[in-house]
């Protein structure tokens, strides 16, 4: 979700127990990411957990240590990785997504991504939700996390 035509970010998820887990590297970016988060949970009714993080390649094992404690009903993995001058940043990226996308499908839990993979921090800052921020990533990954357990609740209810 990003951009145009983004759809609308409300959602009522009460009852819902969101797992956040969170990157500690770039910590304003981090500030701006978390906060949205927790402002969707907030607004949406859904009950939230933040677990830390120290970087963007250790989301996936927190999530899916998370994801297997049956504690939760979505996660939301916040990070943010900026390119530099050598190819760290592909394999820290690379990593974190198939990782987390592994997570998602094997425990069958929605793991919403609010890895940021910027060029520089410009574009970071424009995508954390601050005050001068064009979008807040860390709400839209938390949102589509929780819509896809009331999507996955409703499919396991049907008949």
């Amino acid at each position: 979700m990003s951009g145009a035509g983004i759809p609308p970010l409300q959602v009522d998820a009460t009852g819902l127990r969101v797992g956040m887990i969170a990157a500690q590297w770039h910590a304003t970016v981090m500030g701006g990411l978390l906060a949205g988060a927790i402002g969707a949970c907030d607004e949406s009714g859904a009950e939230h957990t933040v677990i830390r993080t120290p970087g963007a390649f250790e989301l996936p094992l927190a999530a899916q240590v998370a994801a297997d404690s049956g504690r939760f009903d979505a996660l939301v993995a916040l990070g943010v990785v900026i390119r530099g001058g050598t190819p760290h940043f592909d394999y820290v990226c690379q990593a974190a997504t198939i990782g987390l996308e592994a997570v998602a499908r094997d425990a069958g839990i929605p793991v919403g991504f609010g890895v940021l993979t910027c060029d520089d921090a410009a574009q970071a800052l424009d995508r954390a939700g601050l005050p001068a921020s064009s979008s807040s990533k860390g709400a839209e990954a938390a949102v589509a996390a929780m819509v896809m357990a009331l999507t996955l609740r409703d499919m396991s209810a049907a008949p």
